[in-house]
Formats: structure tokens, sequence, C-alpha cells
């Protein structure tokens, strides 16, 4: 981790992604990435993939994009899509 200023709590093994979001959204700003996850309501009524993460820039040749049903999903894809773009997220 780059730039580690104290601020990583100590991560509860029970939890789920959801509990390290914003720590992967603030690591990822550090790397000159612009990122974002967001739900949109009306998919979610609609019974679609209501989560979207989204991020470019810094490393990332290409932008990339991630949706799911639940934000765990979201997150999971996202983490996936990140490792394999070559940024090796400590989460």
């Amino acid at each position: 981790m780059t730039g580690n200023q104290g601020r990583w709590p100590k991560i509860d093994q029970e939890g789920g992604i959801e509990d390290v979001t914003l720590l992967v959204l603030e690591w990822l700003s550090e790397q000159g990435v612009n990122a974002m996850i967001r739900v949109d309501a009306d998919r979610a009524v609609a019974n679609s993939p209501a989560w979207t993460f989204a991020a470019s820039g810094g490393p990332l040749e290409h932008g990339m994009r991630a949706d799911g049903r639940t934000v765990q999903q979201c997150m999971s894809t996202a983490l996936f899509r990140l490792r394999e773009a070559g940024l090796s997220v400590p989460f």
C-alpha cells in the first residue's frame, strides 16, 4: 500500500466486500484512478443489476465497469477486473 497514512483498519474477516468498498475507492484514488460506485433505484425495482462500479484513469489503460444485483456481486466483479487489468488491490 503506497502512501499508507495509518487509516487502514483491521478488516473483520467475517464481513463481506461491502465492509472494504470505501477503502478500495480510497486506495484507487491514491493510484490516480477515478472510481465510483452507485445504486440505481429504478433498476432495483425492475429486478435488474442495480449496483454499478466504474473506474478510469491512472494505470488503467481503458475504463472499466462492473454491475451486480448486490453490492457484493458488483464489487467482487470489479475487484476481479481490476486485478486482471494489473492493479494489485490489497483487499
